[in-house]
């Protein structure tokens, strides 16, 4: 796994790929580059940070399809589609499939960067994301059956005396259950409980 973010390159194109390579640099950002899809899946190391900076078409893989493969695979890294004259079509696919960008080649330098600062943005924001996730689904799974009841309610907003008359226990066992919750969620207030019952929902964003 790579220590810092890094964009990686996947062009056939040798002269672009050489250009890609010192105009990024030129700004202090780690660089791989690849001459192909093959290539790049074979000295990427999933995990690692930054972004994907490819061709949509290439000999063999194409840029869509590599793209397509890399998230059945379950990869999150940002893809920024490079499009020649004419692939504008194909790259609003590739948006539609989750690519974070697209570029016309010929492009302006500052583009591309801008391009580029704004995908590892979201690369860094997206693990964030992730790593909150996996701790609120660690302190999920010390709750009992009975606690995560209780947390499901408080968090649909229901008073005490309501999940007490549900679960058919009193308004003190109630009390009790919904201070342990906050306690083993490390939750500081009834808002911060929300928030990581929102987290840990399936449908939350990744």
């Amino acid at each position: 796994m790579t220590s810092e973010p890094t964009v990686f390159v996947v062009d056939d194109d040798q002269a672009m790929r050489t250009s890609l390579q010192w105009l990024i640099e030129s700004i202090g950002m780690p660089v791989k580059t690849f001459d192909s899809a093959d290539a790049f899946l074979a000295g990427y190391h999933p995990g690692g940070a930054g972004c994907l900076l490819l061709d949509v078409r290439m000999p063999g893989m194409s840029g869509l399809e590599l793209q397509g493969y890399l998230a059945r695979e379950g990869y999150r890294l940002p893809v920024i589609m490079i499009t020649g004259h004419g692939d504008v079509a194909m790259a609003v696919k590739a948006m539609k499939s989750g690519a974070v960008d697209f570029i016309e080649k010929p492009f302006h330098d500052e583009d591309l960067l801008r391009s580029i600062r704004n995908a590892l943005d979201f690369d860094r924001k997206q693990r964030a994301n992730r790593e909150t996730r996996a701790e609120v689904a660690a302190r999920l799974s010390e709750l009992t059956p009975r606690e995560h009841e209780v947390m499901a309610m408080v968090t649909d907003g229901k008073a005490n005396k309501e999940i007490a008359a549900e679960l058919g226990v009193s308004a003190k066992t109630v009390e009790a259950h919904r201070a342990r919750v906050m306690e083993k969620m490390r939750a500081d207030s009834l808002a911060d409980l929300v928030r990581m019952a929102m987290l840990a929902s399936p449908d939350a964003g990744l």
